[in-house]
């Protein structure tokens, strides 16, 4: 079993109405869909199996039945870690998603292409000498939980990308899509309570932002509900800091991309771009959390992180 590596976290500035982010600048950890399916904890591979059970009508009881991949590098460097395994001759790869990207199928194509490679290096088969390999059949889902309305389920192709027009189905990938958002796809998220507590959890904090709270103050309040709630055992409890720290980077990533749809092309950014990422570090460090955990979950420099505890320090 891999167990999933997180990657750089960043914080992107919001400034008026677009959000400034180097291209250097566009990695970030593990999101939180990945914390909650995607580890190699006992209660991930639980909860990842409830969600495969789901998605298949099957019934499933040995979470080490799945095996976990991971992909590292894939196109963009925003794709790190992405959950990916094979079960019944399948290989089957969820990723997460909060906008609604053509280019999924294409991903899709180029991530199997890397994990079929994998797959025949592992088992020795050398696709140039004679005779069949067989290979397991792949399935791509997407999990959307954007801000836009979209279907409870649809799916995306990747002809509708070629340059010409191909009509005859030959050339063909698929990227399956979940709209996981509340009130929509109520029969899986029924099915996998897991699921069911991830969207509560995401619409909660959304709530809250529309209510007029800043970032911190929204996804805080939404953790504190969440605890209260019990949501995924424990969970938010146990992983808050961590949480917060995720939840922040997905949203602003989230505007970032829909900022960037709107206008077309990226402007640039300035050195503000950090200021959330103080902003956040500085309340985790009030609340006690050490500045080693606070580097770790908002990307500061340590250096950086122990200044500020120096500093919270001595206003105190």
């Amino acid at each position: 079993m891999t167990i999933l590596n997180s990657t750089e976290y960043y914080i992107c500035m919001i400034n008026e109405k677009r959000n400034f982010l180097p291209l250097s600048h566009r990695e970030y950890k593990d999101r939180l869909f990945k914390a909650i399916f995607g580890r190699d904890t006992e209660e991930s591979k639980r909860w990842r199996l409830e969600l495969y059970n789901a998605l298949n009508d099957s019934h499933y009881t040995d979470p080490d039945a799945l095996k976990v991949n991971t992909i590292e590098n894939v196109i963009y460097i925003t794709m790190h870690n992405d959950i990916s395994f094979l079960i019944d001759d399948q290989m089957v790869l969820y990723e997460q998603q909060s906008s609604c990207n053509k280019n999924m199928p294409l991903r899709g194509f180029l991530y199997f292409s890397q994990l079929y490679q994998e797959y025949l290096t592992e088992n020795k088969k050398d696709p140039c000498r004679n005779g069949e390999i067989k290979i397991p059949t792949p399935k791509f889902i997407v999990f959307y939980n954007g801000l836009k309305n979209l279907p409870d389920e649809f799916s995306m192709k990747l002809s509708d990308s070629f340059m010409q027009e191909d009509k005859t189905g030959a050339y063909e990938w698929t990227a399956f899509v979940k709209n996981i958002n509340k009130n929509h796809d109520q029969a899986l998220q029924k099915k996998c309570e897991p699921l069911y507590h991830y969207s509560k959890f995401v619409d909660m904090v959304r709530t809250n932002l529309k209510k007029g709270m800043n970032d911190y103050e929204a996804i805080n309040k939404a953790v504190d509900e969440a605890i209260k709630a019990n949501l995924l055992d424990g969970f938010f409890k146990r992983q808050k800091a961590e949480v917060v720290g995720m939840i922040l980077t997905e949203f602003n990533q989230e505007i970032y991309e829909e900022n960037v749809r709107e206008d077309g092309y990226l402007e640039g950014y300035d050195d503000g771009r950090t200021e959330k990422a103080v902003e956040a570090a500085e309340n985790f460090l009030r609340e006690g959390d050490s500045a080693e955990k606070v580097a770790r979950c908002t990307g500061l420099p340590l250096e950086k992180v122990q200044e500020l505890a120096k500093s919270i320090s001595i206003r105190s």
